[in-house]
């Protein structure tokens, strides 16, 4: 065979390509192994670090006190911890059998099994997460505070499916914890805390009782002084004698005993007939406490100070406690062992008496007096729609006068009428540039008193005015508190009926502030009824102060009127009332009173 040079050339070239071909896709196939081995590896390592991790995890869930529950869409146990599984008593082989409990959870009146509860919830609301604080939980005969969480999660099972998260927060150990917040450290009796907790219940019972309530608070006079001479622990020890023979006392009589600071005691009082009543109650206790405590056979002499506020004859009922202080320091700077009952008249002796009354009729024509205007909204979208006029008196030796001092003297002395026909014909005046200048129409409501009333006159005058600035009368109200029309129910009525003729409307004002204010609502033919402040300033957290509020809103809309709610602060306030039905509100979260170039930006 015969080959050319040139022809061995080709085939050593060829041969050399194909080598390196050959060489080529021997290494890329090694470099395939070694990245699928390495890849494998590192999956390996990240699975293995995973599940350390959800090792890690579950065991912080496992020991949590909280229970957890992980539950499938088919109602089957996907996870439980430790807690829960305590809690619900359930078996070891308890995963991916259907959840059946034996717990209940309190709804409203009701107790529902936990599993129904669940089921009910995850068909019937769009909320990812669901939060039930201040739940209650029954198992058995016992009942557990608890606070309850129901989240939504997706698991790969392979395929997706979607699962309910239940979280159970015990409150138990929560609750005694902070019970021990609520004790005097020394006596162990109910403390000041517990005390704030506790008022609102016992202001509510106002409405309720026929009979007089009272705070009473007492003081070991010179406390200070006897500790220095016994010593700490023996007038720790008179202390807690004074305490145990109060809390006796307290339950033999059904008043409730708080020892609020140091040597002071308060204590709750119902069903009482009288003011005399109420410092004989206390003159029993000075009169035990004088030998009831003997150290090395010596009686030690102990008097006690008191101040006690009375409801109605103190004032509103809601404050009640800072009457209490005030006559107890007013009885403490009297001298050892006195007793002070707080009167309204001794807060207007602040002022001279004498004084006020000779500048009444001189204030009217120096411009001393001016009607302020507090908005009232409608609840469905907070627009202003009326208002109360307020009238404010600057005094030029005292200042601002509070209305509480200036009003009680006026009707005392009958200015109550003239003071009155002031406000009307400003409001009329004011009813009608507003008119002109086509500002909004508002309804502005007058607070009117019996005394102007009782002139017999009253009505015709309104007539009058309403003829003379030519107002139209469905822009007037006129409020009358509960208090003073129950005073004369028949009176009230007549008049009532008169301004409705008018075509007036008519305001039961600080309504809930009296005790017969269920069985006579009806008998009024008020337009509005309006809840007074006292019952809303604690209705976040007082439940009953939220059943008396949702009573009266439901009684009103039966009998075919409107309710104001007064004393709104927040907006909670506003979310919680409004869920109640309520027509309009006012109060400080919406604005203060303003005087009428600051109101009417409102209105334009």
């Amino acid at each position: 065979m015969n080959i050319t040079l040139e022809k061995l050339t080709q085939i050593i070239n060829q041969m050399t390509a194909e080598g390196y071909v050959l060489v080529s896709i021997s290494l890329l196939f090694i470099f395939f192994v070694l990245y699928i081995y390495f890849l494998v590896k590192e999956k390996k390592r990240l699975g293995e670090t995973l599940e350390n991790n959800l090792k890690v995890f579950q065991k912080a869930v496992d020991i949590s006190e909280n229970a957890v529950l992980i539950l499938s869409d088919k109602n089957k146990v996907m996870y439980a911890n430790n807690t829960m599984v305590r809690l619900l008593q359930l078996n070891n082989n308890f995963l991916l059998k259907e959840f059946e409990s034996i717990v209940h959870i309190k709804v409203k009146k009701d107790w529902i099994a936990l599993d129904k509860f669940i089921e009910d919830k995850r068909s019937g609301t769009k909320e990812k997460v669901c939060t039930y604080p201040h739940s209650i939980l029954r198992i058995s005969d016992d009942e557990i505070p608890i606070n309850l969480y129901l989240d939504t999660i997706v698991m790969r099972m392979p395929n997706e499916v979607l699962c309910d998260v239940i979280y159970i927060q015990d409150m138990t150990k929560d609750k005694e914890h902070s019970g021990t917040h609520f004790r005097h450290q020394l006596t162990n009796l109910p403390n000041q805390l517990q005390a704030y907790h506790d008022l609102p219940a016992f202001f509510s019972k106002s409405h309720l009782e026929k009979n007089k309530l009272a705070l009473m608070l007492l003081s070991l006079d010179n406390f200070s002084m006897l500790r220095s001479i016994i010593g700490y622990e023996q007038a720790n020890a008179v202390l807690k004698k004074f305490a145990t023979y109060l809390e006796t006392l307290g339950k033999s009589l059904n008043v409730s005993v708080y020892h609020t600071f140091d040597n002071h005691f308060l204590l709750t009082v119902t069903n009482l007939h009288s003011i005399e009543e109420s410092r004989a109650f206390v003159e029993d206790i000075q009169k035990q406490l004088a030998s009831f405590y003997k150290m090395e056979d010596v009686n030690l002499h102990l008097t006690v100070s008191a101040g006690i506020a009375i409801y109605p004859d103190s004032g509103s009922i809601r404050k009640l406690l800072d009457y209490a202080y005030k006559a107890l320091a007013e009885a403490e700077k009297e001298g050892d062992g006195k007793i002070n009952i707080f009167i309204p008249e001794k807060f207007a002796a602040d002022y001279d008496e004498l004084r006020l009354n000779s500048d009444m009729p001189g204030a009217l024509s120096k411009g001393e007096f001016e009607v302020y205007y507090q908005p009232i909204v409608k609840v469905e979208n907070e627009e202003v729609v009326a208002a109360e006029a307020l009238i404010r008196w600057k005094h030029p030796q005292y200042g601002l006068i509070p209305p509480d001092v200036f009003i009680s003297l006026m009707e005392k002395t009958g200015f109550i009428i003239k003071l009155g026909q002031y406000v009307l014909e400003e409001v009329l005046k004011q009813q009608k540039r507003w008119e002109l200048f086509n500002f909004k129409p508002v309804e502005i409501s007058i607070n009117v008193s019996m005394v102007e009333i009782n002139t017999g006159e009253f009505v015709q005058h309104v007539e009058r005015k309403l003829a003379e600035h030519q107002i139209h009368p469905e822009w007037i109200k006129f409020e009358i508190t509960e208090g003073i029309a129950m005073s004369n129910e028949s009176q009230t009525e007549k008049y009532f009926l008169a301004l409705k003729k008018l075509g007036v409307g008519i305001s039961l004002d600080d309504f809930g502030t009296g005790y017969t204010s269920f069985g006579y609502l009806k008998k009024f033919p008020a337009d509005n009824v309006k809840i007074d402040k006292s019952l809303v300033d604690y209705i976040l957290t007082n439940e009953e102060d939220q059943r008396i509020v949702k009573a009266i809103i439901e009684l009103a809309h039966t009998l075919g009127m409107k309710i104001v709610v007064e004393g709104i602060e927040n907006k909670k306030m506003v979310e919680l009332i409004a869920s109640y039905g309520c027509d309009y509100m006012q109060g400080y979260h919406f604005s203060k009173p303003l005087p009428v170039f600051e109101f009417q930006k409102l209105i334009r």
